[in-house]
């Protein structure tokens, strides 16, 4: 029988379970939720079509995938806070009329939004705001997306002496729509998308501090007031969030660095870092250790020189990438850099000489100074620095052997951390960014070659798109700390390109020449910043084998004095790093400022000890005290406080 012109298309809506379900042409994703379910379609938020997270009430005019957003999805944080950023601008307008709204994007963890006003705010205003933040959430106010003629725009903006907003408009692409979100009398320029309405919003959210910015960052231009914020699904979640912001404050490696005489940093080598005796002796520690590890990795260590002249930069393709971030300098007509990574010289030294397939892989590692001319304004305590030294290394192996060595790094990089005490790592994996080396092709080897590696090492990643390094596609290691934060350390990234622009090869089985693959490691990242990140992991509380200093023998009376010079001389002689403390105060005076020194293990010592050579043993942390001989003790710490390599190969 034939149809009726007039009957509805029909559009097939496969849903997140893989049933597929019929609705006719122009469907709302809010009409979808509703023949779903009345319970799905008070919860929903927003809709996912085709993967593009989408207004509740946008209307769907093809077949796809579809999916309800509602509390309960990863993607509807991004939503709340982005809504809450619009809340936060209505009331901030209207208290403060006066005030002109700029941009308010979603960062991690939550929102700002930037304020242009003749008058400063202050963080006394939050609370103010805070409540009529929440008024505008209990007026459950529509969110209506609105298209709007360009010059329309612009008018409505200027006549409201909203200047930045017509800015914006003025610099949009020709083709590009203008949209607005009204909410109540109070509107905004946004792309979207956002909650059906105000009432939607969790009453989890606080505003956190305020910071100056230039418009669109420039410092030509007029500096602006910016609000930050965080905002959550529940207040569970926001507490939890506040609680762990506590917890990083205690744990700031800046502060514990100074408690505990690590090191410090100042003005007249801003982005350096100064270590102290205690600070620099941690630091062996970790490089010691490293060392080990790769030594019995199989690789070799190198050392290259810190002024490179820029043809092997240009050679390389790093000066037109990463020139602004390169240290310069001028000698005898030659301009020279100083490495901001090493990758390039390393080559260098793998073209030294005939290499054979018989060589590879061949695993080249250092421990190299590097220098980058970060902004000053993002300089960070030992987070983020200009000179630091990576504990950088490569490896120049065959296409075959792509597979095989990425599971050798990755059992090595995880086995590392849990050395450190890091167990909760997540593997990210990253494609080709928009600025990169090499063609299309190369990249495609490169991707493919890399994914069958990491699932060939039996090891779940998840996809971070467009985040690869300059010259090819990465595995970035990122490891969850003790108050659950996140930080990205280690990297393994495929290079088809650096061995070809720098002509690296090597004599294959054929007796032919043959390029051979790069792979960029790293499982620190950085010393400087694995360390900051251990401090604050720890709190300053390091496990024995790496506290800078392990013991302190304190005397109870002048004369066990002597004594304890020999129990400092017994714990050094099996390298136990240990200190006297033989000064005419009393012994629980000793005792408690070690302890805030967080000293792993203290020795009690007086004369009964002395007598008996003994020692009393106090624990961070404990409350118990045990007598031990001397030779016992020095024994069984000197196992503690043994590197994990050494006990664990």
């Amino acid at each position: 029988m034939r149809k009726s012109l007039q009957e509805p298309k029909i559009i097939k809506l496969t849903l997140p379970d893989g049933s597929i379900r019929e609705f006719p042409i122009a469907v709302s994703g809010l009409e979808i939720a509703m023949a779903i379910g009345p319970g799905l379609a008070n919860a929903a938020l927003a809709i996912r079509f085709n993967g593009e997270l989408r207004d509740l009430k946008t209307e769907i005019y093809e077949d796809g995938e579809f999916s309800v957003v509602t509390l309960k999805d990863e993607d509807a944080l991004e939503l709340i806070r982005h809504d809450t950023a619009h809340v936060l601008a209505q009331a901030v307008q209207e208290l403060f009329p006066d005030t002109q709204v700029t941009i308010g994007p979603t960062i991690e963890n939550g929102f700002y939004y930037d304020f242009a006003r003749e008058n400063q705010f202050s963080s006394d205003d939050f609370e103010v705001i805070e409540n009529r933040m929440v008024e505008i959430i209990d007026q459950d106010l529509p969110i209506e997306r609105k298209i709007w003629n360009r010059d329309e725009a612009t008018n409505h903006f200027l006549s409201k002496g909203e200047v930045y907003k017509a800015e914006i408009i003025n610099d949009l692409p020709e083709d590009e729509e203008v949209s607005v979100y009204r909410q109540g009398n109070w509107l905004d320029l946004c792309r979207g998308p956002h909650l059906p309405s105000t009432g939607k919003l969790p009453k989890a959210f606080k505003m956190m501090k305020l910071a100056g910015a230039y418009w669109r960052g420039d410092s030509n231009n007029e500096m602006l007031q910016r609000m930050y914020g965080t905002a959550w699904s529940d207040q569970k979640q926001l507490k939890a969030y506040l609680h762990m912001l506590e917890e990083a404050e205690k744990r700031d490696h800046r502060r514990i660095g100074r408690e505990l005489n690590l090191f410090h940093l100042q003005e007249e080598a801003a982005g350096a870092v100064f270590w102290h005796p205690n600070g620099w002796t941690l630091y062996r520690t970790v490089q010691s250790y490293m060392r080990t590890r790769l030594e019995r990795a199989g690789y070799v260590e190198v050392n290259t020189p810190q002024l490179v002249d820029r043809t092997l930069w240009e050679n390389s393709g790093h000066w037109e990438k990463f020139r602004e971030s390169m240290f310069v300098t001028e000698d005898e007509e030659k301009v020279l850099a100083i490495k901001p990574m090493n990758c390039p010289c390393h080559v260098q030294i793998f073209s030294q000489g005939i290499k054979s397939y018989r060589d590879l892989p061949y695993r080249m590692a250092e421990f190299g100074s590097c220098h980058r001319n970060e902004p000053s304004g993002a300089l960070h305590g030992l987070m983020r620095v200009r000179a630091f030294t990576q504990d950088d290394a490569h490896i120049f192996c065959t296409n075959d052997q792509i597979t095989s060595e990425t599971k050798i790094f990755c059992d090595l990089l995880m086995s590392i951390y849990k050395d450190f005490g890091f167990e909760d790592v997540i593997i990210k994996y990253s494609d080709r960014p928009q600025v990169r080396a090499g063609s299309d092709e190369v990249w495609e080897r490169a991707e493919c070659a890399l994914k069958e590696a990491v699932k060939a090492a039996d090891y779940d990643y998840v996809l971070n798109p467009g985040e690869g390094a300059f010259y090819g596609p990465k595995l970035e290691f990122v490891l969850r700390d003790a108050i659950g934060r996140d930080w990205q350390c280690g990297t393994l990234q495929v290079d088809f390109v650096l061995p070809e622009r720098l002509d690296a090869s090597y004599i294959g089985m054929n007796g032919e020449k043959h390029r051979p693959v790069m792979l960029h490691r790293a499982i620190l990242g950085s010393f400087e910043r694995f360390i900051g990140i251990l401090i604050e992991n720890f709190s300053g509380r390091f496990p024995l084998w790496l506290a800078p200093l392990q013991i302190v023998v304190a005397s109870i009376t002048d004369e066990a004095a002597s004594y304890a010079e020999d129990v400092v001389a017994a714990c050094r002689a099996v390298s136990l790093k240990a200190e006297t403390d033989v000064r005419n105060e009393k012994i629980n005076f000793k005792v408690r400022e070690h302890s805030v020194a967080k000293v792993p293990v203290i020795f009690v010592v007086g004369a009964r000890e002395a007598t008996n050579r003994t020692v009393s043993i106090r624990r961070l942390g404990g409350k118990e005290q045990e007598i031990v001989a001397l030779a016992q003790a020095v024994d069984t710490l000197a196992m503690e406080a043994a590197m994990p390599s050494l006990l664990s190969d």
